[in-house]
C-alpha cells in the first residue's frame, strides 16, 4: 500500500465536464479527509473511501474537515490558482500519512491526494494541516 501525491486523474476530466465549482459563494463543499500509511491513493482515486482512513478522535471524524476555499484566481499570465484555508483538527490522537480532497457535494469525487512523506501525529493534541502559499508556483490546485 502506498500514498503518492497527485492531481486525481478522474478530477482533470470533470474539470472540463464543469463538474467541480470553487467559487466560494455557492460553490461544492470540499473535504480532507486523513489516511494512514496502509492506504493506496493516488492518482488513479477516483472518489473518497472510509478504507484506512484514520479513527475518530478528538474533532476528527469519518469523512473529515470541511475546507474554507479561497476563491480561484489568476497569479501569473499563465497560472490559475485555488486554495484553502489551513485546517485543524483539536484534541486529537490521529497518526496520518496522507490525505484527500474531495468534493462532498458531487458523490465524494476525489480532487488530489497529499502525501505527507511520512507518518505525522498527534496525542491529544491539535492535527494540523498546512497549505503551501497560494502562488503560481506552489499553490496546492493550480493549472498551467
Amino acid at each position: 500500500m502506498a500514498i503518492t501525491q497527485a492531481m486525481c486523474n478522474s478530477f482533470k476530466q470533470e474539470l472540463l465536464e464543469g463538474v467541480h465549482n470553487f467559487k466560494n459563494s455557492g460553490g461544492d463543499t470540499f473535504k480532507l479527509a486523513l489516511f494512514t500509511s496502509s492506504a493506496s491513493l493516488d492518482s488513479t482515486t477516483t472518489a473518497y473511501s472510509t478504507s484506512n482512513e484514520v479513527g475518530n478522535s478528538g474533532t476528527y471524524s469519518a469523512g473529515g474537515g470541511t475546507l474554507t476555499r479561497v476563491d480561484p484566481s489568476l497569479k501569473s499570465t499563465s497560472t490559475a490558482t485555488t486554495d484553502f484555508s489551513d485546517i485543524s483538527f483539536t484534541s486529537a490522537t490521529i497518526t496520518a500519512r496522507g490525505a484527500l480532497i474531495y468534493n462532498s457535494s458531487d458523490s465524494n469525487k476525489a480532487v488530489c491526494v497529499l502525501d505527507f512523506g511520512s507518518d505525522k501525529s498527534s496525542s491529544s493534541g491539535t492535527f494540523q494541516v498546512v497549505f503551501p502559499t497560494n502562488d503560481a508556483s506552489n499553490a496546492i490546485i493550480r493549472i498551467a
